[in-house]
């Protein structure tokens, strides 16, 4: 029984045999969540996928007896390398049957590839920016993915620190249940810095207003918020641009908050959306004939969880109260549309300052996540 690795091209054929075989591998496992199959091909296709401006990548498949066993994304952040001054590439999107020879010839064209790109160490899995999904889930295999997060089966970390990967980096993530209302200290200390930094809070009901108000402003301020986060790639005009596109045409307007000053100035801004998991599970990531379907009835209709998919605040404003407002505001939006739990998504563990805006919640860690780090 042979095992052989190719190289996939960039092209949507290809890539898209190379997407499919990350979801049909979950066939059956009740746990995994399918990304959507178009955005995952634009993800992986140059002519698509704006960070190829400054990142170099290289796709790869294993075989075994020339069927599909295993599949690896190399990647080389130019950007993020320069910043660090390092020579470090990024493995992702990977996927493979519990196979010791599959996973040793997968990792080593991974490996091989970096090496021949002047690259000194690889760290995993990380995508082509923060927008990407990252890390490999270590704690929590029996609970149900989201949408923004990887889900793998339990002999990946083992198959992976076989290799003699270690531990760089860990996410948390936390199921949170919605209270029946805004918790009292919580909505005075929103009361407190509302006034104290005569801030407010903005909703809209019409995406094209938000995208013209700050729609721009919105990504640049994610840039700002979480430019000293782990990996954290700054975004470009161009990725600024798509993101808008992607996103903003497509949120619940109800389910974001919008703070800004007494100049209009935007201080944060807070975005959750209904829970995606089950409609692409149904689905399994495609759109058509029903995905589309499936996917705008748990956006628009009654859904009991949703995904918190980023809180960011400027930098000037951390850790003085702000990230209250945005609970203040939503915690009665939930509430009225039926919403009992809240995915917090990742989390790096070392970020004490995010974590403890959940000490006014009932809460349980689930999921724990991974990134690993080799030298070359």
């Amino acid at each position: 029984m042979s095992v052989t690795v190719k190289a996939i091209p960039a092209t949507k054929k290809a890539i898209s045999e190379y997407v499919k075989f990350g979801i049909d591998l979950y066939d059956g496992n009740e746990q995994f969540v399918p990304p959507m199959i178009f955005d995952e091909v634009h993800t992986l296709l140059p002519e698509k996928n704006p960070a190829f401006d400054y990142c170099r990548s290289q796709c790869f498949m294993a075989y075994r007896d020339g069927k599909p066993a295993g599949r690896i994304t190399a990647i080389v952040n130019d950007q993020i390398n320069a910043k660090c001054n390092k020579r470090e590439a990024r493995f992702g999107f990977v996927d493979f049957i519990d196979d010791d020879e599959v996973v040793d010839a997968l990792f080593k064209a991974a490996e091989d590839w970096a090496r021949s790109q002047g690259m000194t160490e690889i760290i995993g899995p990380m995508g082509f920016s923060d927008m990407d999904r990252e890390g490999m889930l270590v704690e929590g295999f029996d609970e149900m993915g989201t949408m923004a997060t990887i889900y793998n089966y339990a002999y990946y970390p083992k198959q992976v620190e076989r290799l003699g990967y270690t531990k760089d980096t860990d996410w948390v993530e936390y199921r949170i249940k919605v209270p029946e209302k805004v918790p009292e200290k919580m909505s005075r200390i929103a009361e407190i810095v509302q006034k104290k930094f005569e801030l407010r809070v903005l909703k809209y009901t019409s995406g094209k207003k938000i995208k013209n108000d700050y729609g721009k402003a919105l990504f640049e301020l994610i840039n700002e918020a979480y430019a000293d986060l782990y990996g954290y790639s700054t975004l470009t005009e161009r990725q600024i641009d798509y993101y808008i596109d992607m996103y903003l045409s497509i949120i619940r307007l109800e389910y974001v908050s919008v703070v800004v000053d007494k100049n209009d100035q935007l201080v944060g801004v807070g975005i959750t959306i209904p829970s995606l998991a089950k409609a692409l599970q149904q689905s399994k990531g495609k759109l058509f004939p029903f995905g589309w379907w499936r996917i705008l009835r748990a956006m628009k209709g009654k859904n009991d969880v949703v995904d918190l998919l980023l809180i960011a605040v400027k930098p000037e404003y951390q850790s003085k109260g702000v990230n209250s407002l945005f609970f203040n505001d939503l915690i009665d939006i939930y509430n009225k549309n039926g919403v009992k739990y809240a995915e917090s998504n990742l989390e790096l563990e070392s970020n004490s300052s995010v974590q403890s805006q959940w000490e006014y919640f009932e809460k349980r860690q689930h999921r724990r996540r991974r990134a690993f780090r080799k030298q070359l």
